[in-house]
């Protein structure tokens, strides 16, 4: 059975400090064809988009060294006010639903990732449905 290649062409940031969870999001991702970006911390994924304008999303560790996965978002928001993020977050509480969406963050997903999950979120944010 073929993958479907809806990705390919795509460029995605994964912002992750845990390498466990990078190498399962990236395996994802690039059977569906993406071009992947990886950053460790906060600071790295704000200059990653700067440098790289036409990444199409970023998937947000909300827990990194540094600067936060939520106040890179904010960051972000200043100077990018169109690219999807979803934050990826261990825990989610229903207070911390609505700080992610403050931040910036689009959508957001829980750990451990459920992959047909992500794939709908990807599908959407980008009108791929």
């Amino acid at each position: 059975m073929k993958k479907d290649k809806f990705l390919e062409g795509h460029k995605i940031l994964i912002a992750e400090d845990d390498q466990n969870s990078f190498y399962l999001l990236e395996y994802i991702l690039k059977m569906f064809g993406a071009e992947i970006i990886h950053t460790e911390t906060g600071e790295e994924t704000v200059q990653a988009l700067m440098k790289n304008p036409d990444v199409c999303l970023i998937l947000m560790d909300i827990k990194m060294p540094g600067t936060s996965g939520l106040d890179a978002s904010r960051k972000i928001r200043e100077f990018n006010a169109d690219v999807p993020i979803i934050a990826q977050t261990a825990l989610m509480l229903p207070e911390e639903k609505n700080k992610v969406l403050e931040a910036g963050c689009n959508d957001y997903i829980s750990k451990p990732i459920d992959q047909e999950i992500l794939l709908g979120k990807i599908k959407q944010l980008l009108n791929k449905v």
